[in-house]
């Protein structure tokens, strides 16, 4: 089973909210799991893990949060080809642009992206971020 890291930001508490089902649905299923908010992850530390899961809610006009998570993830994607890669996060207004285009960006990065999830606000699925979470397996 391999070792899975969960890197996410998040301000009012949802993407932290889905990052810790994503953690839990791991751990049930076995794998080792490290939960990390954004500015405690770099490009040096991609290699020690299999695969990853990355959260951020939609920002601004639908972008990427810009101060901390939008700097770590640009660090690390020379890294990503090749891995397992979750993308997961909530917005509150726009139709999910923000996460289309960092899906396309990740994958033109090389990475496997296995699963998308977005939710609005705090109604975010557990059983979708449960499955989305075993593909990384």
């Amino acid at each position: 089973m391999g070792k899975i890291a969960i890197v996410y930001w998040s301000d009012t508490g949802n993407t932290e909210a889905m990052a810790k089902i994503v953690k839990n649905s791991l751990e049930s299923s076995g794998a080792e799991t490290s939960l990390l908010f954004a500015d405690s992850f770099s490009a040096a530390d991609v290699d020690a893990y299999d695969a990853l899961a990355f959260g951020c809610p939609a920002m601004g006009s639908e972008v990427l949060e810009e101060d901390v998570f939008e700097p770590m993830f640009s660090s690390v994607e020379e890294k990503l080809s090749g891995k397992k890669v979750v993308l997961f996060g909530s917005y509150d207004w726009g139709d999910g642009e923000w996460m289309r285009e960092w899906t396309d960006r990740t994958k033109s990065d090389g990475a496997d992206v296995v699963a998308s999830v977005i939710a609005h606000l705090d109604e975010f699925d557990e059983k979708e971020l449960g499955e989305a979470a075993a593909r990384l397996l």
